[in-house]
């Protein structure tokens, strides 16, 4: 198995807000909302990330050294939770430091204040200090108008602290998308072979993605491929193909050799990955009849298979925007096939997708088939292909776009897996039906401009890559 980088883990910073002259002046109230904050605290925390809780930043010069912590904790992402007013000057300080997006939780402890109980407590002192606790809408509109003139980049959650479904499923969205934005700071993209030509659709500029996405791009070369696959013993080569057998539907005309030959390739396939540490690949290589790069790619197929399974999705054709998309929709534990329009069955209003050489077989309907191919068409070589069908269900499909004005978006639709006829080809194809129907689907995808691949996977995730999109500054359009 190839392990994944952990050198970084997904760290959210949170913090509360209140005004430090509310304190002498009623009793109990920051305590109250210290509490409130540590309660947030717990619920990220049962989501699965690693939280710094700050409490309360009360004055400007507890929001100066929040900001400095922050930084040294290395947040990924802010939750600013609003408990009561506070000035912006308590806020500013510590996102301008921090330089990481931020979430405004605007969250109140109940639904409604009780109004009858709230209005016999005959104090006015205590009722001012409870009206208090309920007082996080008060200073929204002041923090949000410093930030749009300072240019921070905000986002909002707004409801109920307790028995808010719809304001906890954002704040959970908004983690899965920040985690993912980190996932992909991080990913190393191995580069190896070069474009296929012609496709002037596909060509892109490496340091826009970098400028996007962050991570690294690791140039690689096939030969350093072939080489590893020169050193691989028998043992490994029977060992992987017993592998092979128990993982996929290997059906009964795959020649023995051609198996054996995809083997050593896989094998060699997870060396590379590991030694490089990628995370990512994309490849395409032209090769030349009987040359030792050109038996290398030709058995390449069900290694890639395996990698992307394992969260290191494989992009043929050199597709570098397609390889981002497939690691982002893998980053969110949907899986990213390879794809591309196939046919379009007009009787039953669907439209077949998916591509040749490696699928996304931890998402496949069932067992993914191996079939032996006589020729790879349009490209050199011949060997064993895989055959699948993404599973039954809602999907999401995800293109990165680039754009006329030289710059990045991210273009979204979300369909239905039917079950139903597929070309038993060799390829991965499936059924996807959407809601405007196949016609005016493909008009609506076609005229943004993507390029004729993208990235399919199982569940609805629209809400979140576009939280994704929002955090990482990219245009988002989804197909309705």
């Amino acid at each position: 198995m190839i392990e994944k980088s952990t050198s970084h883990e997904f760290t959210v910073g949170l913090f509360g807000i209140g005004l430090d002259t509310y304190w002498p002046q009623f009793a109990g109230l920051r305590e109250r909302l210290t509490g409130y904050t540590q309660q947030i605290a717990e619920r990220l925390e049962k989501l699965g990330v690693h939280v710094v809780n700050l409490g309360l930043v009360d004055s400007p010069e507890k929001a100066q050294a929040a900001g400095h912590s922050f930084r040294r904790h290395d947040v990924d992402l802010i939750f600013l939770y609003v408990t009561t007013y506070a000035l912006s000057s308590t806020v500013l300080p510590v996102v301008r430091r921090a330089k990481v997006p931020v979430i405004l939780l605007n969250l109140s402890p109940s639904a409604a204040i009780d109004y009858k109980s709230f209005n016999q407590m005959g104090d006015r002192t205590r009722m001012t200090g409870e009206w208090l606790a309920y007082c996080q809408a008060c200073p929204a509109p002041e923090i949000a108008n410093v930030f749009r003139r300072c240019r921070i980049p905000f986002f909002q959650v707004t409801g109920v602290l307790d028995n808010d479904p719809l304001a906890w499923d954002e704040i959970s969205a908004w983690t899965e998308a920040g985690r993912v934005a980190q996932a992909m700071e991080h990913n190393r993209l191995g580069l190896m072979g070069h474009y296929y030509g012609g496709m002037l659709d596909i060509y892109s500029d490496l340091t826009q993605q970098c400028a996007y996405f962050g991570g690294y791009i690791e140039m690689l070369e096939v030969d350093e491929l072939a080489d590893l696959r020169g050193k691989i013993a028998s043992k490994e080569i029977a060992s992987r193909v017993q592998y092979f057998r128990e993982t996929f539907d290997v059906q009964p005309d795959c020649p023995p050799v051609e198996l054996e030959r995809a083997a050593r390739t896989s094998i060699a396939l997870d060396r590379l990955a590991e030694i490089h540490k990628l995370g990512s690949l994309a490849y395409y290589y032209k090769g030349m009849e009987n040359s030792e790069n050109e038996d290398t790619i030709s058995s390449i197929i069900l290694g890639s298979s395996l990698l992307t399974a394992r969260g290191i999705p494989v992009a043929g054709e050199y597709e570098i925007k397609n390889a981002q998309a497939m690691k982002i929709m893998d980053c969110f534990g949907g899986g990213g096939s390879f794809t591309e329009y196939y046919a379009v069955d007009f009787d039953d209003d669907v439209i077949l997708m998916g591509h040749d050489g490696p699928g996304h077989i931890a998402i496949a309907q069932g067992k993914t088939k191996v079939r032996p191919l006589g020729v790879y068409h349009g490209k050199v070589g011949r060997g064993l292909s895989v055959e699948m069908s993404v599973k039954h269900g809602p999907v999401t499909l995800l293109s990165v776009v680039q754009t006329a004005d030289g710059q990045l978006k991210l273009l979204i639709a979300e369909g239905i897996s039917e079950p139903g006829p597929i070309l038993e080809i060799g390829n991965t194809n499936s059924r996807y039906r959407f809601s405007m129907g196949a016609r005016k689907f493909m008009e609506a995808w076609n005229a943004e401009g993507p390029a004729h691949h993208c990235a399919i996977g199982i569940g609805h995730i629209s809400g979140k890559l576009i939280k994704l999109g929002q955090l990482l500054g990219l245009e988002c359009t989804v197909i309705r």
